[in-house]
């Protein structure tokens, strides 16, 4: 459906790849990997599998243990040698990973159009409180919603509908704004409008129909609600 901002009264915000940058995780693993690419991709990639496997097999741990899971295979799988010190090194990055430079002025522009903003993440709540400071973006954010408090990740619906709970804001009022095309769908599956935060310019997935809006950064979403 075409994206209706006047039904918005509330914006929800992906963490990781959305406010922060993933990527420069690989400037951790080049301690320790002549290449850090491919390692990087791979951690990545297995990190968000075992969210989507956890939630149909009943294997629940909080997001900065998967990722550990994760990280762990993707060294072994590049015949790293590594000591767990090591690997416990790099994982922390999580913890104060570069912020996209649309963040902090974007969700300003929105705060002060009078939109309460959240973030809704698979982050455990140690490592949303470690990102929203390092981002410095405390004062913007309502609050920080966390799968942690429903044991359950993305792109499930129940995440989406419990935020909704913890915002009090009808469902069908929350804007998420992600750079996950996968969040995307699982946000607009339990009713929200799905926002999808392009700013590669990559190509939309082929699958389950079309974003409600595509925006390429924080200040295109302002434009869009504030027009």
């Amino acid at each position: 459906m075409a994206f209706d901002p006047d039904s918005v009264s509330t914006v929800t915000f992906d963490s990781y790849s959305t406010v922060v940058d993933v990527e420069a995780a690989e400037v951790a693993l080049a301690e320790v990997v002549p290449d850090p690419e491919p390692v990087s991709n791979l951690w990545r990639a297995h990190s968000l599998m075992y969210t989507m496997v956890a939630n149909h097999v009943d294997a629940y741990q909080p997001f900065y243990e998967m990722n550990r899971d994760a990280l762990t295979h993707a060294l072994d799988v590049f015949g790293v040698d590594y000591t767990p010190a090591e690997r416990d090194e790099i994982l922390a990055v999580y913890h104060e990973l570069d912020v996209f430079d649309d963040v902090r002025d974007g969700m300003e522009r929105l705060s002060e159009a009078g939109y309460d903003c959240y973030i809704v993440s698979n982050g455990n709540p140690e490592m949303l409180d470690s990102m929203v400071a390092h981002a410095g973006i405390g004062d913007l954010l309502a609050d920080t919603i966390s799968a942690d408090e429903v044991e359950t990740f993305k792109p499930d619906a129940a995440i989406y509908r419990h935020a909704a709970a913890r915002t009090g804001t009808p469902v069908d009022e929350i804007a998420h704004a992600t750079a996950g095309w996968f969040d995307v769908q699982g946000a607009r599956h339990a009713g929200m409008q799905g926002v999808w935060v392009d700013r590669k310019d990559d190509p939309w997935v082929t699958f389950d129909g079309e974003p409600d809006l595509t925006v390429t950064d924080f200040h295109d979403l302002a434009d869009e609600l504030d027009a």
